[in-house]
């Protein structure tokens, strides 16, 4: 799996940072969507699939392996 985000997208509601901390944060200056992890373990992929679900804004990407 690989995660992209769309920053100019971001609203900064942090929804992904409640649904995956591990994969996604926020910046200090005005909440933009941080990506801390671009290829998460698998252990994670079913967090970050119900962030990309729940962003307001869309601005969260997959790519899966296939």
């Amino acid at each position: 799996m690989e995660v992209i985000v769309d920053q100019d997208k971001c609203t900064a509601g942090g929804l992904c940072v409640m649904a995956a901390p591990e994969v996604f944060d926020q910046r200090d200056e005005d909440g933009i969507v941080v990506l801390l992890d671009a290829n998460p373990p698998a252990g994670h992929h079913e967090a970050v699939r119900g962030a990309v679900m729940i962003c307001p804004a869309a601005a969260i990407r997959l790519k899966e392996d296939r």
